[in-house]
């Protein structure tokens, strides 16, 4: 396979099973926006904290609509002035929020190419993914600036930007300055559906991180499945806890509430903020990692404080265990928990609700049977196959699995990414061509592995990386996890393999819940002793004879959950006994 037979279809040629003859090839996502303002001109579309007053009342600024879509052509306007043009590459470096929100959408109805860096993911990897995805322009707030001259070998390509605030030491023109307010509706690219609209890295958790690109087609098949899903409709407040979201809300018609909070770090919330923010405009929907609903959620059981308005909680990033789909239930009276299952490379895949989690799956989940993630989303399909390290040409050579076997997770679907940015050997390793899914289909590898249930519900059962190959056989980290996860003094475990595959020796590390840390060699080989006794119960657990403590797990920087094994390994190899 080369990587030219991913590319997208041509107009006129047959496309995807999911698509039909209403839908129009010329589709530009920007095209939202200019909608939602003509139907609710003065709904609030993005709201800001603003400080506090001397009372301590938290302040908010808003756009309407109206207003938000002015501002997208006056700054689509002036940058079109300044050089900008369609297909131009361009590092978008501002803060959350209404910046981010027009600054995007501005770039779309130029049919520009925003390119989204997770910031929280560390310099080196920062400025890596910037080498790699070589912009032509950038847009930034001045401490992007700053770096842009500390570390001019990575902005190397960049040859035209504009800064939300002037810097004395760059001669990039300042947004405000050059925003055309008064040049009217600016004119929207015309653009196919297959254009690419964006690039978005992913997160790095399991590897450096990947440009995955985006077209214009793919950002309006994911908003329709998030709408569809969630039955969302336009009017509705929302509270999103990662910045990519509010892009969604916007589009969605919904009013989208910027909390005050660092999305770098969503560990690190405040949790009354977040509270303050679903109280004060009623919101009805909020998105976040389950780093943040695991602070929000112990914060509001403690303080007695629930969210009547609250209908969904949408939680991204990693699986949310049952003990947190229960706390964030008891202050949801009105409301229900969704895990909507995917990646960067594919969102959403698959879906499920707290109350169908609570009464039909966690204790299959408690006794190591996997994570149900729920059914397919509108319009995917979903495939196991058998575990593969290899690139996989076509899917006529591959071995799919029958219902109940654990194997390789793969999607296809409108909403899936056909190809990363830069790296034709990551998409040769992660797509299957498929020509039976019309022209140019393909299944995408989601890097994941589980199963397929009777109902055609799917089960997550970890990271295809983080499997572990002992001399007893494969042993797929969820399963196990979840089995010593039900130890009152235990927050969370990784499984790690020690030493080569086929011959690695499982090793439990565990971090425990606050002030339950084992203190003593009395108490470590206490506790120890308690766990290997849970794992004695069940056949797939039983090959785990060592247990080590960790203080505090690594994590990804983007959502502050999904565990950083191979550096936990790493760690047991070099700790002493």
């Amino acid at each position: 396979m080369k990587v030219t037979d991913l590319t997208c279809s041509p107009i006129g040629q047959a496309r995807g099973p999911w698509e039909d003859a209403e839908t129009p090839q010329r589709f530009n996502i920007a095209s939202y926006l200019p909608a939602r303002a003509a139907e609710r001109p003065f709904q609030q579309a993005v709201v800001m904290p603003q400080g506090r007053d001397a009372l301590g009342k938290r302040l908010y600024s808003h756009l309407t609509f109206a207003q938000l879509d002015r501002l997208c052509d006056a700054y689509a306007h002036g940058l079109v002035q300044e050089g900008f043009s369609k297909g131009e590459r361009t590092l978008l470096m501002v803060s959350q929020g209404l910046e981010l929100i027009a600054l995007t959408y501005a770039l779309f109805k130029i049919g520009a190419v925003p390119i989204l860096i997770d910031p929280g993911m560390g310099r080196a990897g920062f400025l890596a993914c910037i080498e790699r995805a070589q912009p032509t322009a950038m847009l930034g707030i001045p401490r992007a600036f700053v770096a842009k001259t500390l570390f001019g070998k990575s902005f190397k390509t960049v040859r035209k930007s504009a800064t939300t605030k002037s810097v004395f030491f760059s001669s990039a023109p300042e947004l405000n300055k050059i925003a055309k307010f008064s040049a009217g509706p600016f004119e929207m690219a015309d653009t196919d559906r297959e254009d690419l609209a964006a690039i978005l890295f992913t997160s790095g958790s399991t590897g450096p991180a990947k440009g995955v690109q985006y077209t214009h087609g793919i950002f309006d098949a994911q908003t329709r499945a998030i709408q569809e899903m969630y039955a969302i409709q336009p009017g509705e407040v929302a509270v999103p806890g990662f910045p990519l979201f509010a892009l969604f809300s916007t589009a969605m018609g919904m009013t989208c509430v910027v909390p005050d909070m660092d999305p770098s770090s969503p560990a690190s919330v405040h949790p009354p903020n977040i509270v303050e923010a679903i109280h004060d405009f009623g919101a009805s929907m909020a998105f976040g990692s389950p780093a943040i609903w695991n602070a929000v959620g112990a914060y509001c059981k403690a303080e007695g404080i629930s969210f009547p308005s609250m209908t969904r909680l949408l939680t991204f990033g990693a699986p949310i265990s049952p003990n947190l789909m229960e706390t964030c239930q008891a202050i949801l009276p009105n409301g229900e928990i969704h895990t909507p299952y995917g990646a960067t490379e594919g969102l959403p895949v698959a879906s499920i609700g707290s109350r169908r989690v609570l009464e039909e799956t966690a204790e299959k989940s408690r006794i190591g049977q996997g994570i149900c993630v729920g059914k397919a989303a509108p319009n995917v399909e979903i495939r196991i196959i058998e575990i593969s390290d290899e690139p996989l040409e076509t899917w006529a050579g591959v071995k799919e699995l029958e219902v109940g076997k654990i194997g390789e997770i793969c999607v296809s679907g409108p909403q899936i990414t056909r190809r990363y940015d830069q790296r034709d050997d990551a998409t040769l390793a992660s797509k299957i061509l498929d020509p039976t899914r019309g022209e140019g289909g393909f299944w995408h590898r989601m890097g994941d592995v589980g199963y397929l249930d009777e109902a055609g519900d799917l089960w997550f059962c970890g990271r295809k990386a983080h499997r572990v190959e002992s001399a007893e056989g494969v042993m797929h980290s969820v399963p196990v996890e979840a089995v010593f996860e039900v130890h009152p003094k235990v927050f969370r475990t990784a499984l790690v393999g020690i030493g080569e595959r086929g011959t690695q020796e499982p090793v439990l590390v565990v971090e425990c819940l606050p002030g339950e840390a084992p203190k003593s060699a009395a108490e470590t080989t206490e506790l120890s002793e308690e766990l290997l006794q849970i794992g004695q119960k069940f056949e797939h657990t039983r090959s785990v004879m060592r247990i080590r403590f960790h203080p505090a797990f690594p994590v990804d920087k983007r959502h502050n959950a999904k565990i950083h094994r191979e550096e936990l390994a790493e760690w047991v190899i070099h700790k002493k006994e």
